[in-house]
């Protein structure tokens, strides 16, 4: 008995490499898989993302502040003007953020012992429980998605990503970036 060939699946992606395969041939048509590929499925997670962070009524910077509150070693403080810096915005738009926060519950802004003109920012209890409840939330959303792939098939790609980040690192000069 024999067993005819899996036939692969095509994505949206290989129609359109097949679209431009005649039409535009100096492009390399395994790069732009990748780069197409790659670029749908951030745009599919961050789409994920912005329904969790929703579902709590958090926005993105806002979520990304209390990451940092949370993940920021065993105290859990830093100054507005570090946060600001971190987070490429202005002491103006840190200010907003906070205020909105604090409002909620999920910081609180206590004196630098350090410097009594200065004050330092915490999460809260609360605002940590809802950062790690989201992160939860988002990560089985993910779960679900990479559960296409087998464990070795994961790091595998995890590997070969690595890989292009790095070469990215290198060009561009700053490996040394806090976050995604």
């Amino acid at each position: 008995m024999t067993t005819k060939p899996k036939i692969q699946e095509q994505d949206h992606i290989d129609r359109f490499l097949d679209s431009i395969r005649d039409v535009l041939p100096m492009v390399d048509l395994e790069v732009e898989g990748l780069v197409d590929r790659i670029s749908g499925l951030s745009r599919r997670f961050h789409r994920a993302l912005d329904e969790t962070l929703t579902e709590f009524n958090l926005d993105h910077a806002e979520w990304k502040l209390l990451g940092m509150l949370t993940r920021r070693g065993e105290v859990h403080r830093s100054s507005p003007g570090k946060l600001a810096k971190l987070m490429e915005l202005s002491s103006g738009a840190m200010t907003n953020r906070l205020d909105r926060l604090e409002e909620a519950g999920l910081i609180r802004r206590l004196p630098d012992p350090d410097d009594r003109r200065a004050i330092q920012v915490e999460a809260t209890d609360e605002g940590r429980k809802l950062y790690e409840a989201t992160v939860g939330v988002q990560a089985k959303k993910e779960e679900f998605v990479t559960s296409a792939l087998s464990e070795s098939e994961k790091k595998q790609l995890n590997a070969l990503l690595r890989r292009l980040m790095l070469e990215f690192e290198r060009a561009e000069g700053d490996p040394s970036r806090e976050d995604c």
